[in-house]
């Protein structure tokens, strides 16, 4: 599916530090350096006479639980029109460095809060991006076990929200592919590239009809 954005419009853009991308360390960029970023820019490239706002939200070093603490101050209250949710891989990464622990069952609860949350009395429509890995070490191979549950609990949701989904984890290890290698998609398997993000925001202005 697709969502219109021609008109007047706020889209959020929420998530992690693949979100974030610079925002809160560079004043002087508030959508950051990333995907969010390239994605305005196209989208304004393009709709010049429309009345589009974007707003970025992403705070690195985020999961799940951590955005559902924020989500009325840094969502419900900002009252988008679209959300834009990428959040879970630091969910499996603090499961391997730190021994941390987000069970399934509390990502998707979690998850699936935040999405009621936003679409209580409102019409808010949401954009759902899975969150991906791109190993570039062996040992993140076994990092899959934890993170491909999650995958398929954001495409459950997705369907269950009638949310636009973004496919990003087949699609960026497919980019890496015809790229030449994992490193040029995302130099720590985790945070994109600048070819990565680029890769990222094409995709997701195609989901708002580009």
């Amino acid at each position: 599916m697709t969502i219109s954005l021609h008109g007047s419009a706020t889209v959020l853009f929420q998530g992690d530090s693949i979100t974030d991308a610079g925002r809160l360390s560079d004043p002087g960029y508030p959508l950051g350096r990333g995907y969010a970023q390239m994605a305005a820019e196209l989208v304004r490239s393009a709709w010049p006479d429309s009345d589009i706002t974007f707003i970025n939200r992403g705070i690195s070093g985020d999961g799940v639980s951590d955005l559902r603490a924020r989500w009325r101050e840094d969502a419900v209250d900002l009252k988008p029109d679209v959300v834009s949710v990428l959040i879970g891989v630091n969910d499996t990464w603090r499961r391997y460095d730190s021994g941390d622990v987000t069970s399934l069952r509390s990502y998707e609860d979690d998850y699936r809060t935040i999405l009621t949350q936003i679409r209580e009395g409102s019409d808010t429509r949401l954009i759902l991006v899975e969150p991906f890995l791109v190993p570039v070490a062996a040992e993140q191979w076994a990092w899959r076990e934890d993170l491909d549950p999650r995958i398929q609990a954001v495409r459950r949701l997705s369907e269950e929200f009638d949310a636009a989904l973004l496919a990003a984890d087949g699609l960026l290890n497919q980019a890496a592919r015809t790229a030449g290698g994992a490193e040029r998609i995302a130099g720590d398997g985790v945070h994109p590239t600048p070819l990565g993000h680029a890769v990222l925001a094409e995709a997701w202005t195609a989901l708002v009809g580009l």
